[in-house]
């Protein structure tokens, strides 16, 4: 690399030679198989949605990095952050500058204490998991979730920088621009928030059915019969079990009805089987329907959660979070449509089993 500036610093160049230089060099790592995610941005404002302002306005709130964030602003929007990618607390990018600086960094996972705090203090105060990405509830709930303490948003000494430009300041300009990158792509994907802090956003929705639960007072038959119904798509007579009840209890009842009873429980048995085998036989002939419903139901089914059922059908939660929240049928890949047919055509054993030997 040539210095030619004060300081030993490179010289200037141009942001429009910078960008064209940087547009043919993430053109050959996307020939190579790299995935690339620029970070684009319209006007001025950085982030326009209450998860993307939230991230950006926790991390202008902390001395440390106030006096450095805004060196990062006009880099993001000039497009200059060519590539930035969150996984499992790690954010990866690339930053336009003089040359190409690689920018890596760690955020340490939400402490499963707080987690569950937010959990119980969120329970039944979130309607969806829609409602939930979008931002749409009540001010207490925000209150909770953008907690500079006690929220999900990451404080300083759970933030790892790394930039490989000569710079010596630990946030430079490039990793500034990654953090006003990061509050933009959560505009669009709050979803990967949750993915970044290592915690499962559907636990949120799952605490209010907890609640419900225990509050409602109904017990383990209820959901066992409607689960069985939804199963076999057969109409479970609720007078059978009473049935069953009073032939074991009553001790006067004569040997003759006992034995018609019992045969009328062997037999409603018997068409139960043979509902449900000829159940599975026709969801086996009748090809996938993918529609939002058919996933719900085929998830429900093998009783997975959506990380479960994404990892067997070899796609990511917040996928199977969309598919479900969506309307009608589903426009997928011919290659994801062909894993949801494969897996439809699965009984709850076969689909754990094959869980369990996934990669």
């Amino acid at each position: 690399m040539a210095y030619g500036g004060y300081g030993g610093w490179p010289k200037y160049v141009p942001v429009a030679k910078r960008r064209a230089k940087a547009a043919k060099a993430m053109q050959k790592l996307s020939k190579k198989g790299r995935k690339i995610e620029p970070v684009e941005t319209e006007g001025r404002k950085i982030a326009r949605t209450f998860w993307g302002e939230a991230w950006c306005g926790h991390l202008e709130k902390f001395s440390d990095y106030e006096n450095r964030l805004p060196r990062g602003r006009s880099y993001v929007r000039n497009g200059s952050v060519c590539h930035l990618a969150i996984s499992k607390g790690k954010i990866e990018a690339i930053v336009s500058g003089s040359e190409l600086y690689n920018i890596n960094i760690d955020i340490a996972p939400l402490p499963a204490r707080k987690w569950k705090k937010v959990r119980d203090q969120c329970a039944g105060q979130i309607g969806s998991i829609l409602e939930l990405l979008q931002g749409r509830f009540s001010d207490n709930v925000m209150k909770i979730v953008t907690d500079p303490k006690n929220g999900l948003f990451p404080q300083p000494r759970e933030i790892k920088l790394a930039c490989d430009c000569p710079d010596w300041a630990e946030m430079c300009k490039h990793i500034a621009a990654v953090l006003y990158g990061v509050g933009a792509r959560l505009d669009h994907q709050p979803e990967l928030l949750f993915l970044l802090r290592n915690v499962d956003q559907e636990a949120l929705i799952s605490a209010e059915l907890d609640v419900a639960s225990a509050s409602s007072g109904k017990g383990k038959r209820r959901l066992a019969t409607t689960d069985l119904s939804n199963l076999f798509g057969v109409e479970m007579e609720e007078p059978v079990k009473p049935r069953r009840k009073k032939v074991a209890v009553r001790k006067k009842t004569s040997a003759k009805k006992k034995t018609v009873a019992k045969k009328k429980l062997a037999a409603d048995k018997k068409s139960i089987k043979k509902a449900v085998k000829k159940k599975s036989t026709a969801q086996k002939k009748r090809p996938f329907s993918p529609t939002a419903a058919a996933v719900r139901r085929l998830r429900k089914q093998f009783g997975m959660n959506s990380a479960q059922f994404a990892k067997l059908v070899g796609v990511s939660p917040p996928t199977v979070s969309n598919w479900e929240n969506g309307s009608g049928k589903l426009q997928l890949r011919q290659r994801t449509l062909e894993a949801l047919s494969r897996v439809a055509g699965l009984t709850p054993q076969q689909a754990n089993r094959k869980l369990k030997h996934a990669p």
